[in-house]
């Protein structure tokens, strides 16, 4: 996830990131130098406990403050409406209950506040969502849960009113698992 096509990816979608920030599936911390200088301060969570320890060379190199915490994004305990952006690079593949993560990111979300994300999913061509159906029962347990077949845009749409997209093939990728949902969602 560090190759250099996706770090652009990285940096075009939290470029406009901004305020009180959460970050879900924060992993090792790569999306970290990418974060305009504006930001200051984040609150991430991620479930997986072995990737804070992994994590913390990243946030003690940073200057942004981080709050890291090992949750589950189906399940926040912070008030409704916190925050002003939500970050989701490579997450909502993995998570179990995709619609209550989804439900509970548009809840913490201020009014107008903005989900920014990046994730692989179900293609828009039929051949290759064939492939990506039959092949997701391996990729859930070779890979930690992750879906091949989701279509992250019907899912989004299905809690927010504002959605820009963009759906394309990342470069270098096999198609099964190389299309990209980009966008902003944004809280009514």
């Amino acid at each position: 996830m560090s190759d250099p096509v996706m770090e652009k990816y990285r940096q075009e979608v939290l470029a406009e990131v901004n305020g009180e920030v959460l970050e879900i599936g924060f992993g090792t911390g790569l999306n970290l130098p990418n974060y305009p200088d504006t930001v200051k301060k984040i609150t991430t969570i991620d479930a997986n406990p072995g990737m804070k320890a992994l994590a913390q060379k990243r946030i003690n190199a940073s200057t942004i403050v981080v709050d890291n915490k090992v949750l589950n994004g189906e399940s926040l305990p912070m008030s409704d409406n916190t925050f002003d952006s939500v970050v989701s690079t490579w997450t909502l593949c993995s998570i179990a209950k995709v619609d209550k993560a989804l439900q509970e990111i548009h809840r913490v979300l201020k009014p107008r506040g903005r989900f920014f994300f990046i994730e692989h999913g179900l293609s828009n061509e039929p051949k290759i969502q064939v492939w990506q159906h039959r092949l997701t029962p391996l990729q859930k347990i070779i890979a930690d849960g992750c879906h091949l077949d989701r279509s992250i845009k019907q899912l989004i749409e299905n809690y927010f009113d504002t959605v820009t997209l963009e759906e394309f093939y990342a470069p270098n990728l096999p198609k099964v698992g190389g299309y990209m949902y980009k966008g902003i969602a944004t809280k009514a």
